[in-house]
């Protein structure tokens, strides 16, 4: 049977943001920020719920990269979308599935957005 588990988000396998916001300082797709990092299992799955904020005063767009390992993510794994300004909780992610060592990073056309969220486990 399989057990689910309330994660905290982990930019690198096995270490935890505690729940705090993740500012998102990447400004390109060259040197995106990591927000998550599967672990290393096929048969782990990872429910990906992300939530972005912006405090910057004009609207951000909001790159982020959904899948793939450190320096192979694509154009085919990228979701953009625009975040207002200085608003708040915006569904990124909507419970998206990975697994396997992918990562999800991210990256903005100007500072101030933050990703909030949480991981479902299941094993």
């Amino acid at each position: 049977m399989a057990t689910y588990s309330k994660q905290t988000l982990q930019p690198t396998a096995g270490t935890s943001t505690y729940g705090v916001p993740i500012p998102v300082t990447g400004t390109s797709s060259a040197s995106p920020t990591t927000i998550h990092t599967t672990g290393s299992s096929a048969t782990a799955f990872d429910e990906v719920w992300l939530y972005a904020t912006n405090t910057a005063s004009s609207a951000t767009t909001l790159t982020v990269q959904f899948g793939g390992t450190s320096g192979s993510q694509t154009t085919t794994n990228q979701i953009q979308l625009t975040i207002p300004s200085n608003s708040g909780l915006t569904l990124v992610i909507p419970g998206l599935i990975l697994s396997n060592s992918n990562q999800v990073t991210a990256y903005a056309s100007v500072t101030g957005i933050n990703i909030s969220g949480y991981v479902n486990r299941v094993q």
